[in-house]
């Protein structure tokens, strides 16, 4: 189900982005949906059983979780990590993973730099920060995002899913 992936990847990703939410109705709406596709391949005896997702589902949660536990990530970065195992199988998840998380530490380095480096280095940084937070999009991300910070990790998840479903070969690491 790599379309199915790639279009709620799309989704988190803006939601992600744009208000520190990955919406519980996105991951269950594709859960079920997955589900379902699942269920009638399965039956119609076309496909497989469904154990695959279920185990990309498990392994999905349980690698995340501790994350979650120790207040590194969100639940919404576990559940829809979750979520692309069971779309996905467990085999995309390890490529999808490496690939978030190293752009997600780029966007961290990037996010140090622009508050602490950037703004000695780099003539105007601060004020072009301060004009776009004041820009009226930049004041509807701030009431999007209710006080919400950190790195939109789930939107790099995203990302790595979107390269992982264009280039399939990635999930035989």
């Amino acid at each position: 189900m790599p379309i199915l992936a790639a279009l709620l990847s799309t989704l988190i990703i803006a939601s992600d982005i744009y208000a520190r939410r990955v919406p519980n109705t996105y991951l269950l709406a594709t859960a079920l949906l997955g589900a379902g596709v699942i269920g009638i391949v399965w039956i119609q005896g076309s496909g497989g059983p469904p154990w695959p997702a279920l185990l990309g589902l498990t392994i999905g949660f349980v690698v995340l979780f501790p994350a979650y536990v120790f207040g590194w990530m969100g639940a919404g970065d576990v559940k829809f990590f979750g979520t692309l195992g069971f779309l996905l199988g467990a085999k995309a998840l390890l490529p999808i993973w490496i690939i978030g998380s190293l752009l997600a530490g780029i966007h961290a380095v990037a996010s140090l730099l622009s508050r602490h480096g950037l703004c000695r280095v780099v003539p105007g940084w601060q004020a072009t920060q301060l004009w776009a937070s004041a820009s009226p999009f930049g004041q509807r991300i701030a009431v999007a995002r209710q006080g919400r910070t950190g790195l939109p990790y789930a939107a790099w998840l995203g990302v790595g899913t979107l390269i992982v479903v264009f280039n399939p070969e990635l999930m035989h690491w």
